[in-house]
Parts: C-alpha cells; structure tokens; sequence
C-alpha cells in the first residue's frame, strides 16, 4: 500500500469533484454546479492563499481528500485553520487516510504559524470520532446556524 498525500492539482478535477459530491452525499447535502467550479478554481487560485486542498493516492489513485481554510481570530494574533472537508472513501477506511490527511493539514498549519486547527463533525458520525478523539480533543462547544 502506497499513501502519498498531496495538494490538489488541476488535473484532479474529476477525482476532487467525486470525493467532494461522495461527502456531502454522506452529510445529505448537495450544492449546486456553480458551487463546484468555483470551490474547485478557488482551491487552485494562488490569490486565494487562505484555502488548501490535499488529496490522498492509495496506489495511485486519489481515494481521500481534506479542505481547510485559514482566518483570523479576535482571541489570537495568528491564524486558526478551519479544517472543513474530510472524507475517505468507504473501502479504504480503517488504513490511516483520514489521519494522514488531517495530519497534513496540521503539518501545514504549522508551516505557516498556525497554532490551532478545529473541525466539526455530525454527533453519529461514531466512526470518524473514534479517530478525532485519538488525534485532537472534544471540545464543549455547540454549532448555532442561521
């Protein structure tokens, strides 16, 4: 087994926009064509330096990907990183993608100074919170939406 995790090129279109739709199918969620495109070119903008994108290859083939996304805090002088985005395809969970990934992200919060990484997930979603208990820790706090 071959894990190589790396930013999210032009070339991934394809792959990205099945790892993407396959999450937000898991969440019951959709977003329309024009959300796509412009998530997908934002990823590549180099002006828009506050977003990453990694994808995970297993053997050559992108099975996972992670979005992130950088901005400033009232409470801090540096950056928090917003980790969005996980997903791992179904048949390769277990096999360390999701903790590759997100340790990508830490890696990168620390290249640029950023002290803090967080992330929401569903309260069902027992799998994945086996993996972010291990890798990070619960806190209190509760999600309001308008």
């Amino acid at each position: 087994m071959a894990l190589t995790i790396r930013p999210l090129t032009a070339v991934d279109e394809a792959a990205w926009r099945r790892l993407w739709t396959a999450y937000l199918e898991f969440y019951e969620s959709t977003v329309p064509e024009e959300v796509y495109q412009t998530t997908f070119a934002r990823q590549l903008d180099p002006a828009h330096t506050e977003r990453c994108c990694f994808i995970a290859d297993l053997d050559g083939r992108a099975v996972g990907l992670v979005h992130a996304i950088w901005h400033g805090h009232n409470w801090r002088i540096e950056d928090v990183c917003y980790l969005q985005d996980l997903y791992a395809d179904p048949e390769v969970r277990g096999k360390g993608i999701g903790r590759a990934l997100i340790e990508a992200v830490y890696a990168e919060a620390d290249r640029r100074g950023t002290p803090s990484v967080y992330w929401m997930t569903q309260d069902f979603n027992t799998t994945a919170r086996q993996l972010y208990d291990r890798i990070a820790h619960l806190t209190p706090f509760i999600k309001y939406s308008r």
